[in-house]
This record gives C-alpha cells, structure tokens and sequence, in this order.
C-alpha cells in the first residue's frame, strides 16, 4: 500500500486542529488571518493566547495546546502560580491590563512572560497571554507584539 503525505506540513495541521476547537470568533474576523497573524508574532510552543468576553470570561479564540494553555507557571507576584485559563476569569471581571516576567525555574535560566488586557477598538473583548521559555521577551514586550498581531490579524481596527 503506498504511503500517503498530507498536502501540508506539520504546523499548518497543528493550526488546523487548534482553531477547529475554538469557539467562534465575533463576525467578519477569519479565524486563519488571526492564527496566522499570532503565529508569526508570538508563535511558540510555549505560548497560549485567549480572547474572551469582557465580564463574563467566555472564551471566543485560542491559540496554543491544551498544555501550553492548562500548564501553571510562576505568577510573577510571590510564591502562587496560575494558568492563562485562570488568569482571563480576572482579567475578564476587572478589565486591567497585566504585563509581568519571572524565571521559571530554579536556576533562573527560563522566564515566563504574562500580558492581559482589553482587545484594542473591542470594548467587549480581552485577552490574557503567557510565553515560557529560555529566549522568552518581557511581558509588556509580548503584550505590544499581541496588540500588533490582533490588528494585522483583523480583530483589532488598524490605528
């Protein structure tokens, strides 16, 4: 039997199975424009991006895995630790804008980056971001390149 190579490699299925589990994004956004806009910008094994509802929480987009989305890292505010998940029930109810980085580990060669805040131009809208890793830039830097890639992507209006 002969062996059968999908048409696309690995990371476009990858994008494929995450955004097929995302709950819809608000009309006129193309879910792919905005994968591919967060990819480029804060792509990352590491990294999970939510969009959610202002107030309630409801998640609209994801990107990142389960694990890069469920895995708690240091809080960067004493000893506790959270998920992205946990992070957007706040950032939901409170509307601040969070922008924090820590090392991760012991011997501090790893940091972790946290950014949350209102969607730009979607008052209905938030986002909570968290990137972990060797090369990982500050929160605030991470937060600046998801605003940039929320524009680009079209869920943002351009400024």
């Amino acid at each position: 039997m002969p062996l059968i190579r999908p048409a696309f490699g690995p990371l476009a299925a990858l994008a494929v199975l995450v955004s097929a589990c995302s709950p819809p994004l608000p009309s006129g956004v193309d879910s792919n424009r905005l994968q591919n806009a967060v990819g480029d910008a804060v792509g990352d094994p590491n990294t999970c991006v939510l969009i959610a509802e202002a107030g309630t929480g409801r998640i609209v987009w994801r990107y990142g895995s389960s694990r890069s989305c469920g895995t708690a890292w240091p809080a960067c505010s004493g000893t506790e630790v959270r998920s992205v998940e946990q992070l957007m029930k706040t950032t939901g109810r409170e509307g601040a804008e969070i922008w924090a980085s820590c090392p991760s580990n012991a011997d501090r060669s790893r940091t972790v980056a946290w950014a949350a805040g209102p969607v730009p131009g979607r008052q209905e809208l938030v986002f909570t971001a968290v990137m972990e890793g060797a090369k990982t830039p500050p929160g605030i830097v991470l937060g600046d390149k998801l605003r940039d890639a929320l524009e680009r992507g079209g869920l943002s209006p351009a400024r």
